[in-house]
């Protein structure tokens, strides 16, 4: 995962009426804390964060450039408005050079299963152990030609030198069933219908 730089601003103003104000002036409100520092509020330029997200994900790791001074900083949360779909706030996270971080990958299923067969993904991400600026994107797993009943756990999942599975090795992460014969389901719901007629008959005549 590459290093992105981004120039920042200190943050003098609070509250949600600084913020709405801080977004019209295409700045993301931000919190920078960790290693014993005091949160430092930060304004993020709008456009170049998004971008940051778009090409590295969401642990993209950031050089900020704060009044001259340079901070390493992870991404650890990202707030989005439900609605709107626009960035409200995000918290930044301080790392050092060779800092080990735990964060959420996501998990991408690759590949078709066999015949007759279908995938369920049981989880998008896991949560891995890993160095600050060695975080992977993302972990790929292959389901091409697996058969009905076969099972996906997080163990199984492979990681690159020097990451650690953090997640229980024994959580699924995807699974294949056999497909569902939909005219199958119709017969069965169609005969429901004629056994309870039959019945019906039956103790009319009696």
């Amino acid at each position: 995962m590459s290093e992105v730089r981004l120039d920042v601003e200190q943050r003098t103003e609070f509250g949600k009426g600084a913020a709405r104000r801080a977004r019209r002036a295409g700045k993301v409100p931000a919190v920078l804390y960790g290693h014993g520092e005091d949160p430092r509020h930060l304004a993020l330029p709008t456009i170049e964060f998004a971008r940051v997200l778009r090409e590295n994900g969401q642990n993209a790791v950031l050089t900020l450039s704060i009044e001259g001074r340079n901070e390493l900083a992870l991404t650890k949360t990202v707030a989005v408005h439900p609605l709107k779909n626009y960035i409200e706030h995000v918290d930044l996270l301080v790392v050092k050079r060779g800092e080990k971080v735990t964060v959420d990958v996501p998990v991408v299923v690759t590949g078709e299963p066999g015949a007759g067969a279908e995938y369920y993904q049981d989880m998008d991400t896991v949560s891995v152990e890993a160095e600050a600026l060695h975080i992977p994107e993302q972990f790929e797993v292959s389901i091409e030609g697996a058969e009905a009943g076969t099972q996906i756990h997080a163990s199984e999942i492979q990681l690159p030198p020097n990451v650690e599975l953090v997640t229980d090795g024994e959580y699924l992460v995807a699974h294949i069933a056999a497909i569902q014969d939909a005219d199958t389901e119709g017969d069965e719901s169609a005969e429901e219908p004629a056994e309870a007629g039959e019945e019906s008959a039956s103790s009319d005549e009696s």
